[in-house]
């Protein structure tokens, strides 16, 4: 897959089939889209390319855009799109003047100069340009002006899949992992490095890796004990991680710690990827370290449950 990160860098193809799109998340319903893209494109003998923006639309236009947690970063986007089989990835960036661009302006300067499209594949509810103006209707009356050929995703088709970004983010703000895997279609994941904390798990024997996510748009699930695979080396590990505030010990500020188990390596300062498996209970504050201990036990006993059934 090529990325490209700016409009200029894009040189027009002979036989562009396109979506577009924020695709936060890459869920089953992006999937079903992407799927019907790489079936047209094969059909037509095109390339396919996926038109995606950054920042997320919302991060410049919305007046809540401050607490807006998305469920991918960019690299984490790019990396899901080149999974579902996408020749060329444009990376509109995204700014107050572009969302100013009418739906003319966005189909012409963007969908035919830039891209070079022939064939359009959208779902029912697609819209565009100022304001959301532009959407299927309007590209339907004008498909022969600009010489662009549609694919309609209509709502049947997709019905079964009605899933949203927006719904992912509440089953994880709500530490329903289940649900949000299943929309997903896959694990949910974040990244980070290990940077030393206050060691405390070490003195009561679960010693545990402090991950420390650079990107603070990324939404991170509720605070609570979860079952979850570590990305370690190359590795694929079972952990128990714990997401919060650390009560019992006067915890100060949030943080994303995995105790993996059967591993002792020193991986400070390395890259750790977290699938979230399913949730194992609420954060808790218990009278001394002692009892925490007992309790990481059982958890331990309750995620290897999970982990290997």
């Amino acid at each position: 897959m090529k990325v490209y990160y700016n409009l200029s860098d894009f040189t027009p193809l002979k036989k562009a089939v396109v979506t577009s799109g924020t695709f936060d998340g890459v869920h089953l319903g992006h999937q079903k889209i992407l799927q019907i893209l790489r079936e047209t494109t094969k059909a037509s003998g095109g390339e396919s390319v996926v038109l995606t923006f950054w920042p997320h639309p919302r991060m410049v236009v919305s007046q809540d855009s401050q607490g807006l947690k998305l469920l991918s970063t960019i690299d984490e986007k790019i990396e899901l799109l080149e999974q579902q089989g996408v020749n060329h990835l444009l990376i509109v960036p995204f700014t107050r003047e572009f969302s100013e661009l009418s739906s003319e302006e966005y189909v012409q300067s963007i969908l035919l100069d830039t891209i070079g499209t022939k064939k359009l594949v959208i779902g029912y509810d697609h819209r565009f340009g100022r304001n959301r103006e532009g959407g299927f209707e309007y590209l339907e009356q004008n498909a022969d002006r600009f010489g662009i050929e549609l694919e309609e995703i209509p709502r049947q088709e997709i019905e079964n899949l009605v899933i949203s970004s927006t719904q992912i983010r509440e089953s994880l703000q709500e530490g329903n992992i289940k649900a949000a895997n299943e929309l997903l279609g896959r694990p949910y994941t974040f990244s980070g490095i290990v940077v030393k904390g206050r060691q405390l798990g070490r003195t009561i024997g679960f010693p545990t890796a402090n991950i420390q996510v650079a990107e603070s748009y990324k939404l991170i699930p509720a605070n609570g004990v979860y079952a979850v695979k570590a990305l370690v080396r190359g590795n694929r590990l079972n952990g128990i991680m714990n997401i919060g505030n650390r009560p019992t010990v006067d915890g100060i500020g949030r943080t994303q710690e995995v105790y993996i188990l059967d591993f002792s390596d020193d991986i400070y300062g390395e890259n750790v990827t977290v699938e979230l498996v399913d949730y194992i209970r609420s954060e808790q504050k218990f009278n001394g370290l002692d009892e925490l201990k007992s309790q990481i036990l059982k958890d331990k006993e309750t995620g290897i449950q999970i982990l290997c059934s």
